[in-house]
């Protein structure tokens, strides 16, 4: 059942709505992670606006993931051709 959950996000409340418990959890996490970021770029940047030290939050973030979508397309292409040697090689055995 979706629950109704408010996430504070660099000062500011969001009300948003979680499909499960499990996404919940995900959604405070990820919102836990984006403060932790936060925080550290206010440290480092005091002088650079809210709006900027969320850029280049999301920036890092989205970099990430492209290199993590990237890295998961690799793995994925190395599992695939692994299975096609190993059905090669259990095929000439047979």
């Amino acid at each position: 059942m979706a629950q109704n959950i408010k996430l504070k996000i660099a000062g500011t409340e969001f009300p948003m709505v979680a499909a499960t418990p499990e996404m919940e959890e995900t959604m405070r996490t990820a919102a836990d992670e984006i403060n932790r970021k936060f925080n550290s770029y206010d440290i480092k940047y005091p002088d650079k606006s809210v709006l900027d030290k969320l850029i280049i939050v999301t920036l890092n973030e989205t970099v990430n993931r492209i290199a993590c979508q990237k890295l998961m397309k690799e793995l994925g292409a190395e599992v695939k051709d692994l299975k096609d040697q190993t059905d090669a090689y259990l095929a000439g055995i047979k």
